[in-house]
């Protein structure tokens, strides 16, 4: 995927005001009911969206960008990572303050994540989308959108990675996920709940993002793949994506990183070829932490040197590896790469 086009939607003469890019990629904020097809569709170009927010005019000269109008089920881990040098390749310009990805909400906070560990630049990293399409009643893409600039110009938002910002709120990327499937509240941060919020007279910040991870990168590797754990699964997909191969593996386990005996011995089998394996939990909130030592547990697997993902979710994890077995793989240097904070 390439940028299509770029253009002031609207300068302010005569009085200097900050620069805001809005990289749109579609989604749902993007899209219009279809009497033919019956469900929302593709329909609303990135212009169309800006000047739908007059109140934008208020708060920053914006240039779109069209990087793509597609929903967010059909951004690929590579569409994620051009994104993300786009968006450093305009922050790189001086009269930039910030940069604004509109997004579909199935996978944005994956994207998040990605611009959060792949983007360069220290300028505010914002994504934003709709859970209501242009034609709906309620519609709240254009509240998210002049959120999400507002936030993008303001000088606080600066070096906190990629934030999410909906319905009013600030979310760390490595944080966040889709909570609800239809809701206009639908993001959540299970654990430690949004960095900030957006007030009608301000932007408020009411904790750091803590560590921000950078693993910037030209290309990620493919081939690593997913599995969640459920009660009687067996080795047999283990084998099979060891033999395929794969290049790297993520198990979604359950509790604080436990499976079942027979997916202990498909995740040894695997990484009998060299192949890293990340251990994330399917739990929404918490860590994975070798607390028990009882077979199939955290650990008692710490023999196999799995890569721990923390508080990451199983996608991000694997987004996370493709990211990090473009610099290594060498599984002590993942391992590091891998390692959790605690304070």
């Amino acid at each position: 995927m390439v940028e299509k086009t770029k253009r002031n939607i609207f300068v302010k003469e005569g009085n200097w005001m900050k620069k805001i890019i809005i990289i749109t990629t579609g989604g749902t904020i993007a899209m219009k009911y279809d009497e033919t097809k019956q469900g929302l569709v593709p329909a609303v170009s990135g212009d169309d969206l800006v000047e739908a927010v007059p109140a934008l005019r208020q708060v920053a000269e914006v240039e779109v960008v069209e990087y793509a109008n597609v929903p967010s089920g059909h951004v690929t881990p590579a569409m994620m990572l051009e994104i993300a040098h786009l968006a450093d390749q305009y922050a790189s310009r001086p009269d930039v303050a910030g940069i604004v990805v509109t997004h579909g909400t199935d996978t944005m906070e994956e994207t998040a994540y990605v611009l959060s560990l792949a983007c360069t630049t220290t300028k505010p990293v914002c994504i934003t989308g709709a859970m209501r399409g242009a034609s709906d009643m309620g519609y709240d893409g254009l509240a998210n959108l002049l959120g999400a600039v507002r936030v993008a110009a303001c000088p606080e938002a600066a070096g906190r990675g990629a934030l999410l910002i909906f319905n009013d709120e600030i979310h760390a990327a490595a944080q966040v996920t889709k909570g609800h499937t239809v809701s206009c509240s639908t993001f959540i941060s299970p654990m430690w709940g949004p960095v900030g919020y957006i007030y009608f007279d301000g932007i408020v910040f009411r904790r750091s993002s803590q560590v921000v991870e950078k693993l910037p990168t030209e290309q990620l590797t493919e081939g690593v793949e997913l599995l969640q754990v459920y009660a009687g699964m067996d080795g047999r997909m283990y084998h099979y994506l060891a033999d395929r191969p794969v290049q790297g593996l993520v198990v979604e386990a359950v509790g604080c990183g436990n499976v079942p005996p027979k997916v202990m011995e498909g995740i040894a089998y695997v990484r009998s070829k060299g192949v890293p394996v990340v251990l994330a939990t399917r739990v929404p909130a918490g860590r994975v932490a070798p607390v028990y030592s009882y077979l199939g547990s955290a650990g008692s697997m710490e023999p196999l040197a799995l890569l721990l993902a923390g508080e990451l979710s199983g996608p991000k994890a694997r987004l996370k590896l493709m990211l990090a077995l473009s610099h290594t793989h060498d599984n002590d240097e993942l391992q590091k790469i891998f390692a959790e904070p605690l304070y």
